[in-house]
C-alpha cells in the first residue's frame, strides 16, 4: 500500500511538471471506480443516448486542462477532484438531453418493452397505427382486410366477381 502510495505521489508531481502521460496514468487507475458511478447516476432515460466512456472523456478533457492549477492548490483529495469534475460532466450531460426542448429523452418511447429493445418495421408500423386508428379506422380496416382475404382465397368476392370492383 505504501509503495502504491509512493507511486501516486511522484505520478502526482510529474503530472503537475506537465507530464501527460502521468495524468493518463492517474486517470487510468480511477477509470473503472468513475464509469462506475456515471453508470450508476445515468438517468434511465439516458442509458440508450449518453455512453459512459464520452463522460469520461469530457471529464479527462477538463482533468488535463486544469491539472496544474488542482496540484499548484489541492482543495481536495485527488480522486474526491476527479469525481467532482466527473460529476459536472454527468450533470452537463443530463442537462444536454433532458433539458433541451428538442429531441427531449423524456419523450421518447421505446418501441419494444420486452428484454432487449428489438424495433422492426413491423412493429413500427403497429406502434404509429395503433395510436392513430380511430374505431371507425380500426372497422373499416378489419372489414377491407376479410375481403382482401376472401378475395384471395376465391371466396365470395373472388376474381372475377363483379363484387370485386369494389375493392
Amino acid at each position: 500500500m505504501g509503495t502504491n502510495l509512493s507511486e501516486s505521489a511522484e505520478l502526482l508531481r510529474r503530472a503537475g511538471a506537465g507530464d501527460r502521460e502521468a495524468v493518463n496514468e492517474l486517470f487510468s487507475r480511477y477509470r473503472d471506480r468513475l464509469r462506475a458511478m456515471v453508470r450508476l447516476r445515468l438517468n434511465r432515460r439516458l442509458q440508450g443516448r449518453v455512453d459512459p466512456s464520452d463522460v469520461l472523456q469530457e471529464a479527462f478533457l477538463e482533468i488535463s486542462k486544469g491539472f496544474a492549477d488542482y496540484v499548484r492548490q489541492p482543495t481536495m483529495p485527488f480522486f474526491l477532484w476527479l469525481r467532482h469534475i466527473t460529476g459536472q460532466k454527468l450533470i452537463a450531460a443530463h442537462r444536454q438531453h433532458l433539458g433541451t426542448q428538442m429531441r427531449d429523452a423524456a419523450q421518447e418511447v421505446s418501441l419494444y418493452r420486452g428484454a432487449l429493445p428489438q424495433a422492426s418495421s413491423v412493429s413500427l408500423a403497429a406502434q404509429l397505427m395503433g395510436r392513430l386508428t380511430s374505431a371507425s379506422h380500426a372497422a373499416i380496416r378489419a372489414e377491407t382486410q376479410i375481403r382482401l382475404q376472401e378475395v384471395l382465397n376465391g371466396g365470395p368476392h373472388g376474381p372475377g366477381d363483379p363484387g370485386t370492383a369494389a375493392l
